[in-house]
Parts: structure tokens; C-alpha cells; sequence
């Protein structure tokens, strides 16, 4: 645009709740699933802020036909009385003014965990319509609104019947706009996991949750009197514990701006399951409270270490770190206050620095006073993290051991390896493919330009049993790692990673399923900035090659044979291979059905949701055999592919 040309009359002031459906992105992180939930748990931030005030303690999701979100609640309920300002009801404004709410004075919330969200304003604006129902002074008043204009004002409509339980409070029956969201379809389980955080996260409030959308409703109800030290058992699962029971602390500041809650214990785990929230948010990218909780753990097993200095001699390890004092945790710190300072929208990471030296004093103080009484509990964690400085020790020697074999070697590459000739890591691929012979066929049906091959022979650690000592020696491994080129655990950097895509490639049976989750675990476990950044996949070769009249066909499932079958082949008997396994197919067969970007079908690892990963890790892959067969009889008859 030319200069004289750009005038007052091209800047455009975008009004109300305009801005947010032009770029919504900038208010939910996205407009794909996370920001389509992100919108329903604002609706129920609103119910839990009433919890948190000390007005609620019965909160509803309903999940209706069409994907329809009702939420009630039995708190105050909104202020339905016309503004001063505005002459509007009080109501009308919450649901269509940004920054408008009863959570930036004090004498409303002293807490809230939506002060620096999107606000129900903001969903209001992203839904194809809205209705809001309001219960007080034993009255209902009711507001429309649809894609952020209201359509019908605040008015009465009758009175609570006095039969009625849910005599005051607020509910929200609002319907996703398909105009702004990918799709509008709620992931049960998305919803059920943060319904039951929140359920733990305000003890003794009741939420139930209830899916509507099929044959039959399914119902859930949380509530938890114990809180977060229920929370911590219920994330132990049946792990073998360091000490008898969860240890939990609360406090609260001088000024009472700030409390906290911390229950935590140690397993036998290799692996730390730490969660942290701030005003019931869920912090992922943690903050200053998560720094500080650290620091007080560090410190703390630092003071005992000083007290029992010949551990030191009997692990032979020079000193502890910040690491080495989680391992094997599992705990959960939950921390209220009035003024958080959440980075960015959707409130990742908490930045107020007064909160970490509110954190890190008074775990520090009131733990060294528990492990003053329980001496033996502390003594037992003391060893646990000095075993993991020993393996972290032995880790590093055995880094150092494999850099200076690579030194000596004039290609630092596994020798399996065949390489592709691009540079371009953004349009690289490595095939980490199960199996010599497989392997064969994929170096000769490969586009070598782009595709890397590297082929594994048999099955490799269980990560989920070993400390990374073990894994970093373990000689399935090496080769991965020497591949990959970034790096491992602690020294893993993604910048370094030599490929855009990793691509497992393993035979369509039980036995490539088990190499597929054997792999997972390790990406999950010691590379995980590769599955956050979704650059994990999964090859899908075919079960069923089908040929007749010089026609061919591939299916990757028996119900796609028999539909291959009935639409193709006019009551002729065609010639059907059943692949036993990715080494019966020749290298065109392999290219053209499994790497060739044209025609294959490859599945991206996505991780949705971090704790439910984690469990599953741990449920499926770790220790407790019997946690791992109560899973597989739950789930058994979901399975409708096993191959026996």
C-alpha cells in the first residue's frame, strides 16, 4: 500500500467482543480442541471461584445431545441488577464487556482462578448462541445471546419452586460456533480429568459430570473430603512407596494474600509426577511457585544430608542436586492468591516473584520440622535421592565414555544407519524400522534424498524399569540416540535433533505394538520435547494385499478388506496375502504403500493431556503388575483387533 494511500479511514477499531471473534486465537490459544475446551472450563472456573469464596458446593456439567455444554452451579448467582454505568443488568455486562466481573475487587473474590482468563465474555463471543439462568432472592432471570450480542435482555421469568434444591445460583447452556472452530466435538475424557482435579483441588465439593450424547448417559460424580492428599494417592496407584503415608502441608502468609496446600510422596519410581495449580488452574509450564516448591525440597534434603554426611562416603556420589531430590515424587502443590500474574492467556505459568519465597520458606520450615519428628521417613528419602545421584554419576561416565569412542571414529553414526542426503531437518524423515529384513526393504524402497532408515533387531529397554545410567548404556538404544543426534534426558536439546520426522515403522501384531510402546516410553520419558512439538509418528503398513485382473489393492484393517472385497471384485475370489509382518513385503510394495508421501497413511503422536500420559506410562510400563492386569480387564473388551 503506498504511502499517500494509508489513511485514519484504514484503521479499524474493533468493538465489543468483535476482536475476540476475529482473532480468537489470541484469547483461547487456539481453535482447535484445546481452545474449545479451554472455553467450557472457563464457564466452570466461574462455578469453582464461587467454590473458592465459600458460596458453592455442588457443581453440574452436562455434555447434551448435539454437543450442547450446561453448567450449574449453587453459588450466589450473578448480579441481575441494573448497572449504574451502563444501564444495563449486571449480568448482561459479565457476559458481554471484556474485563468486567466481580473478581477485580477484593471484597468480591479474594481468590479467583479467572482474574487473567478469557472470561465468560469471551465464550460468549465464540458460541452460535448462549443462555444464562439466574437463581436469587428466590427468583429466575434469564439472558440470550448469540455470537456476542444479546438477543433477548435480562428479564424475570418466575419464581424457584421451594421443592426445588437448586434454590439460588448461576447455569450457562452455551453451543460452540462452527464458524470459528475446527470442530465442536468434547472429548469425554478431556473433561472427566479436569473435573476430577478440581473435585480434589476444593475438598468437599461435589461435581457430577454427565455425557448425554449417545444410546445411554454416562455419569460421573467427584468429591473428595481429603483433598490433595487424596489427589497424591490416587497418582501413587499401587507404587511402592518410600514412606507409609502422603505427607501433606498448609500455610497461609502473614497478610493472608497468599495460602498453600503441598501433599507429596516418594515411590520406588525412577520418574517424578509432580502437578501444581494456582487458584485451581493447572500451571503445566509451572512458575514461581513450582521454583520455589524446588528450591524447598533441594534445601531441605540438603539439611538432612548435613546431619547424616557418612551417606555421603556410603553412595560414593560428591553431591546432590535439584534433580536427584525428586526422583521418584509424586506431589501435588496447589497455592491460592489474590493478584496472580499468569504468562500469557491461558495461564501456563505463574510469574509473581513474591510467590516463590512464599513457597520456598514455608515448605522449608514446616518440613524440616516434620522430618525433625520422622526421623526414619526422612532418612528414607535421603537415600532414595542419593541413589539417584549415584545413577545420574554413573550416567555421566557413561556420556562421557560414548563422546570419546565418537571422537575416535570418523563417522559418529550408527553403523546401521543409512542416511538421507538433505540437511533440511524440516524435510528430513528417519524410519525407525523393526526388523533387518524390513529394514532391507526399506533402504531399497526409499526416497534417499529425504528418508533416513535405521533398523532395530529385536525388542529394546523398558525405560520405565531402569534409571537413565541404564538407558543411556543400553545397546537397543545407543543407536537412537546416535541417531537422533540431540541428545538424552537432562542433555537433550531439540535444536540439535537431525530430523523433522521420526517415524516408527513396526509390524501391524502384538509384538510390533509392544516395540511401538516401548519406543513411546522412551520418547516420552528421556526425549519429550519431540512428542510436544508432535514431531512423532506412527507407520501404517497394510494387512491385506488383494490382486486380481492385474489390479491391486492394499487394506490395513479387516473391515476395509471386506468392504474392498464387496465394492470391488463382483463375487471374484482375488488373490489375498495376509501380512505376517513388515519383511514379506519387497521394497516397491513398502514404498508404495507405507513411505510414500503420496500415498501413505502415518498417524501423528499428539500429547493431549501430560498427567493422563504420565499415569498411563506408568500404569502400563512400570512395576506394579497387578495395577497393569486391573487395566487390561477393564479395557479388554474395547479391543476389537487383537491379534492372538
Amino acid at each position: 500500500m503506498a504511502e499517500e494511500s494509508y489513511q485514519s479511514s484504514e484503521i479499524k477499531v474493533l468493538e465489543g467482543l468483535t476482536a475476540v471473534r476475529k482473532r480468537p486465537g489470541m484469547y483461547i490459544g487456539s481453535t482447535g480442541k484445546s481452545g474449545l475446551h479451554h472455553c467450557l472450563f472457563e464457564v466452570v472456573d466461574n462455578s469453582i471461584d464461587e467454590s473458592l469464596a465459600g458460596y458453592c458446593d455442588h457443581i453440574t456439567v452436562v455434555l447434551e445431545a448435539d454437543n450442547v455444554v450446561f453448567v450449574k452451579d449453587n453459588g450466589r448467582g450473578i448480579p441481575v441488577d441494573t448497572h449504574a454505568k451502563y444501564g444495563v443488568s449486571a449480568l448482561e455486562i459479565v457476559m458481554t464487556k471484556l474485563h468486567a466481573g466481580g473478581k477485580f475487587e477484593n471484597s468480591s473474590y479474594k481468590v479467583s482462578s479467572g482474574l487473567h482468563g478469557v472470561g465468560v465474555s469471551c465464550v460468549n463471543a465464540l458460541s452460535q448462541w448462549m443462555e444464562v439462568e439466574v437463581r436469587r432472592t428466590k427468583k429466575i432471570y434469564r439472558l440470550n445471546l448469540a455470537r456476542g450480542l444479546v438477543t433477548q435482555a435480562t428479564r424475570e421469568e418466575g419464581s424457584v419452586a421451594s421443592d426445588d434444591p437448586w434454590q439460588r445460583g448461576s447455569s450457562v447452556r452455551f453451543k460452540a460456533d462452527k464458524e470459528i472452530f475446527e470442530e465442536i466435538d468434547f472429548d469425554f475424557n478431556t473433561i472427566s480429568t479436569r473435573l476430577r482435579e478440581l473435585a480434589f483441588l476444593n475438598s468437599g465439593v461435589t461435581i457430577d459430570f454427565i455425557d448425554e450424547r449417545g444410546e445411554e448417559a454416562i455419569r460421573q460424580s467427584f468429591c473428595y473430603t481429603g483433598g490433595i492428599i487424596s489427589y497424591v494417592e490416587s497418582l501413587k496407584h499401587s507404587k511402592k512407596t518410600i514412606h507409609k503415608t502422603p505427607i501433606s502441608i498448609k500455610k497461609t502468609s502473614d497478610d493472608e494474600q497468599m495460602s498453600l496446600e503441598f501433599a507429596f510422596q516418594y515411590t520406588a519410581s525412577y520418574n517424578e509426577s509432580s502437578y501444581a495449580y494456582v487458584n485451581t488452574v493447572h500451571t503445566p509450564n509451572g512458575g514461581t511457585h513450582v521454583n520455589g516448591m524446588k528450591a524447598a525440597l533441594f534445601k531441605v534434603l540438603n539439611t538432612l544430608l548435613s546431619r547424616n554426611m557418612g551417606l555421603l562416603k556410603k553412595y560414593k556420589v560428591e553431591a546432590l542436586t535439584s534433580d536427584d531430590a525428586r526422583e521418584g515424587l509424586i506431589a501435588v502443590l496447589s497455592l491460592n492468591l489474590s493478584e496472580p500474574q499468569f504468562e500469557g492467556q491461558t495461564k501456563n505459568k505463574l510469574g509473581n516473584p513474591e510467590a516463590y519465597s512464599f513457597v520456598r520458606e514455608s515448605l522449608s520450615h514446616e518440613l524440616i520440622r516434620y522430618f525433625d519428628v520422622n526421623i526414619e521417613d526422612g532418612k528414607a528419602i535421603l537415600e532414595k535421592a542419593l541413589s539417584a545421584a549415584q545413577a545420574r554419576e554413573a550416567a555421566r561416565r557413561a556420556r562421557d565414555l560414548t563422546r570419546r569412542k565418537s571422537a575416535l571414529m570418523n563417522d559418529s553414526l550408527p553403523g546401521k544407519l543409512s542416511d538421507c542426503t538433505t540437511k533440511n531437518v524440516d524435510e528430513s524423515e528417519i524410519y525407525i524400522v523393526e526388523g533387518d529384513s524390513a529394514g532391507g526393504s526399506a533402504k531399497a524402497g526409499r526416497d534417499r534424498y529425504f528418508q533416513a532408515i535405521l533398523p532395530l533387531r529385536g525388542k529394546m529397554l523398558n525405560v520405565e524399569k531402569a534409571r537413565i545410567d541404564k538407558v543411556i548404556a543400553n545397546e537397543k538404544l545407543q543407536p537412537i540416540i546416535s541417531a537422533l543426534g540431540a541428545g538424552v534426558g537432562d542433555d537433550f536439546h531439540i535444536e540439535k535433533l537431525r530430523y523433522g520426522k521420526i517415524i516408527i515403522m513396526a509390524d501391524a501384531d502384538v509384538d510390533g505394538s509392544h516395540i511401538r510402546t516401548l519406543l513411546l516410553t522412551f520418547f516420552f520419558r528421556y526425549m519429550l520435547p519431540i512428542i510436544e512439538q508432535s514431531r512423532v509418528y506412527l507407520a501404517r503398513p497394510p494387512l491385506y494385499k488383494m490382486s486380481h485382473n492385474k489390479k491391486t489393492f492394499y487394506a490395513f484393517s479387516d473391515s476395509e478388506k471386506n468392504r474392498i472385497l464387496n465394492e470391488s471384485f463382483n463375487g471374484v475370489s482375488p488373490y489375498i496375502q495376509r501380512y505376517k509382518g513388515l519383511g514379506e513385503m519387497n521394497a516397491d510394495q513398502l514404498w508404495e504403500t507405507t513411505m510414500d508421501r503420496e500415498n501413505r497413511s502415518i498417524i501423528k503422536v499428539q500429547l493431549q493431556d501430560y498427567m493422563e500420559a504420565n499415569e498411563m506410562f506408568s500404569i502400563l510400563m512400570g512395576e506394579e503388575i497387578e495395577e497393569r492386569r486391573n487395566f487390561i480387564a477393564d479395557f479388554s473388551k474395547q479391543v476389537s483387533n487383537l491379534d492372538i
